[in-house]
């Protein structure tokens, strides 16, 4: 089980990241055809829960694309159940300090380098575990979220410890925490200044960085910028544009 965007990482390349709101099957299946490199099942502010997540990873297995989840929070039980579902990534929001970063990592990784359960029901074919166990700490990505003053004060920690393999960057949580209305596509002087801080702390430990973005020309510059997991919206938004834009259309 080849992590394909962790193998995207170590050759360099960054890879676009599709979210998914929308609990359906068949509006994973949809998106998972149109050229993402990977999907995260949003769990945390998505209309998702773990069932809807499990019937999500079945409309993607199909396709070339990396099933991910952000989970709700920094709780091992989720953590465990969406790895053991399926999920090759873990994004976890609000993770503020190294101790947190911890938990995150040991919940991913089975002993003896973390605590996770053994029971890959899914992810091992179907319950026959099979090889799941010799590479499931290797190919797992563990992505906290750096989205609060309090995690950029303990930013070089957090990145320090063992284990983690990208973070991810929320934009308007980010912003809320410094005295900023929530956004996506931030301009800002002082929060491009974070990025660049986040990207150059990071690069130093060649972790990769990912960002949430409101539109595809923000993520190409965001790439440009050196991002190596950039989101476009996600599903229900991608929707909502083009439905407006062939109204618009239809009535102009």
């Amino acid at each position: 089980m080849v992590n394909k965007v962790k193998e995207a990482w170590a050759q360099g390349r960054a890879v676009v990241n599709g979210w998914l709101a929308i609990p359906s099957a068949y509006a994973a299946e949809v998106m998972a055809q149109a050229g993402f490199d990977s999907l995260t099942v949003d769990m945390q502010h998505g209309v998702q829960d773990y069932l809807s997540a499990v019937a999500c990873f079945q409309g993607m297995q199909p396709h070339p694309v990396t099933p991910m989840v952000r989970v709700p929070w920094n709780e091992p039980g989720i953590v465990g159940k969406v790895l053991d579902a399926g999920a090759m990534g873990v994004i976890c929001p609000m993770i503020n300090t190294p101790e947190q970063a911890q938990q995150l990592v040991w919940s991913c990784r089975y002993p003896p380098e973390g605590t996770r359960s053994f029971g890959p029901i899914r992810a091992g074919i179907y319950g026959e575990a099979g090889t799941y166990f010799d590479t499931a700490n290797k190919d797992v990505a563990v992505i906290p979220m750096i989205e609060t003053k309090e995690a950029m004060d303990n930013l070089e920690a957090i990145l320090d410890v063992p284990g983690i393999d990208g973070v991810y960057i929320g934009p308007s949580d980010l912003g809320l925490s410094y005295g900023l209305k929530p956004a996506l596509d931030r301009e800002e002087p002082e929060i491009l200044r974070i990025y660049e801080r986040v990207l150059n702390e990071a690069g130093k430990r060649n972790i990769a960085v990912g960002l949430h973005n409101g539109s595809a020309a923000y993520v190409k510059k965001m790439i440009g910028m050196g991002f190596k997991l950039a989101t476009i919206s996600n599903d229900s938004g991608i929707l909502l544009q083009a439905a407006r834009a062939a109204v618009a259309t239809a009535k102009s």
